[in-house]
């Protein structure tokens, strides 16, 4: 079955809204300490020609912000409305991201299934009272942890997307396999499956070629610009420039249908990676 256009996705949260404050805070925190800098990421994607945009929310869970005192919905409500804000008035979709909890699961942790439902359902329900488009769950390690998230996220209604994070031999650091993924999560009736973060574009695009046949949901798409290595005068640099990361991605416009980047990737990762999406989408994408 022949794929509909490519829709590009925007580049690492994180990572930018580091480089764009100077420092290595939780980024969760510039939702209610910097929101500018929040609301100015936005509409530098969106004017590289990003159609969705992730909401600073990632971490924002109970985890991670208890020993501040700002609350789970206090940080991911402020995160979804600083998007959406942004977006008002164009047709840029708001993405609810959340990510994998910083306590490991029953049998190889403490965290049970239910105390990880109820983390996720705070987050999540924080996030889905201010009304984003869909909600986009990252990063994940552990499918029996995707699993649980998803199967709160899709209880509100909107389309959900799972990506994973794989090393180079095509299974995440818990040991699921791309069969096992898909195997989890399809039935979880998710709309969109994949794989995020993790490796470069040249050591990521044969992961992502291993959904291909396997499964008939949308291809999901977000490599990193390289692991970030340490210069001579102490800088972190990202190995693959923009130019780099869009030649070695090329390959993958031909079996996906989201693709923007993560980890070290930003606007101007985007506007280059637009280029070669259009041009896709004008010679080969059937309505």
């Amino acid at each position: 079955m022949a794929k509909n256009k490519i829709v590009l996705l925007d580049g690492a949260v994180g990572t930018s809204l580091w480089a764009k404050t100077g420092d290595n805070k939780p980024v969760w925190r510039y939702n209610i300490e910097r929101p500018d800098a929040v609301s100015e990421l936005c509409r530098e994607y969106m004017d590289a020609g990003a159609q969705i945009l992730l909401c600073n929310t990632f971490s924002a869970n109970a985890g991670m912000v208890k020993h501040s005192p700002c609350s789970v919905k206090d940080v991911v409500s402020a995160g979804v409305r600083i998007v959406k804000e942004a977006v008002k008035g164009t047709d840029v979709q708001v993405a609810l991201s959340a990510g994998p909890l910083s306590m490991l699961l029953e049998p190889y942790g403490d965290l049970t299934e239910e105390e990880a439902a109820a983390m996720y359902r705070e987050q999540l329900g924080a996030g889905m009272a201010e009304g984003p488009d869909l909600i986009m769950l990252q990063t994940f390690m552990d499918v029996e942890m995707m699993r649980v998230a998803a199967t709160e996220a899709k209880r509100f209604g909107v389309p959900v997307f799972c990506t994973m994070t794989f090393e180079k031999v095509g299974k995440t650091i818990m040991g699921n396999s791309v069969e096992d993924v898909i195997r989890t999560l399809e039935p979880l009736g998710i709309d969109g499956i994949g794989m995020n973060c993790s490796l470069g574009p040249d050591l990521a695009v044969p992961v992502i070629r291993q959904f291909v046949g396997k499964t008939s949901l949308p291809l999901v798409f977000k490599p990193n610009a390289g692991k970030p290595v340490l210069s001579a005068d102490g800088k972190t640099e990202t190995p693959y420039d923009a130019a780099t990361f869009v030649k070695d991605v090329l390959p993958a416009l031909d079996f996906v249908s989201y693709i923007g980047g993560c980890c070290g990737s930003d606007p101007s990762y985007i506007r280059g990676l637009k280029k070669e999406v259009d041009r896709w989408n004008g010679q080969n994408a059937r309505g």
